[in-house]
């Protein structure tokens, strides 16, 4: 595992080409529907997965009740503490994240296509979270597309440095799945 501070590295055999993808978003803005559609077509595909990307709790009565969906299981699970509705902020759930990490680890020993990761939040600007995950998966050669907010793409252009792209769009999306995770569907299903 890296040291928080490390640059990330991979293998001197690995390939030229970003292996990994910020997917850029204004923090009002999250990017649901391009992750979707990611895991859709590679799914159509028959693309072996894993990482997570969140969904609303149908009980959703706050900002914070979100899910995490792992995407080799489909197990949803919550990563932020219950502290009620008139709770202001979100408090991590350091057992909860920690079981999911775990978990995605032990997903990538299957030799995935593609690794997706709903945030590049503030834990993992720390150098915490899924910070080291996303490098076991970068160093094993598993392509990885994270959501990454704004406010933190300093701390992951520092992490990442020249192993990723930087995507804005569903364009950009396409064009990097087409150029880094091979047998990729060239166009949308219509």
């Amino acid at each position: 595992m890296l040291e928080p501070d490390c640059k990330l590295a991979v293998r001197d055999s690995e390939m030229s080409r970003p292996i990994l993808a910020a997917l850029v978003y204004n923090e009002r803005a999250y990017p649901d529907d391009i992750l979707k559609e990611v895991v859709d077509r590679c799914r159509a595909r028959g693309f072996r997965l894993v990482g997570v990307v969140q969904h609303r709790s149908r009980e959703a009565g706050h900002r914070c009740d979100m899910l995490l969906e792992d995407l080799a299981t489909g197990q949803q699970t919550s990563i932020f503490a219950g502290r009620g509705r008139g709770a202001k902020g979100c408090q991590l759930d350091q057992d909860a994240m920690l079981q999911v990490v775990s978990q995605i680890e032990r997903e990538l020993k299957g030799n995935p296509k593609l690794l997706v990761l709903n945030k590049f939040g503030k834990v993992e600007a720390e150098g915490a979270g899924m910070r080291d995950l996303i490098a076991k998966a970068a160093w094993m050669g598993i392509p990885a597309i994270v959501g990454v907010p704004v406010c933190n793409l300093h701390a992951w252009r520092e992490f990442a440095g020249e192993l990723s792209a930087e995507l804005h769009d569903s364009r950009d999306v396409e064009g990097w799945l087409l150029r880094t995770v091979r047998g990729t569907p060239l166009k949308r299903q219509r």
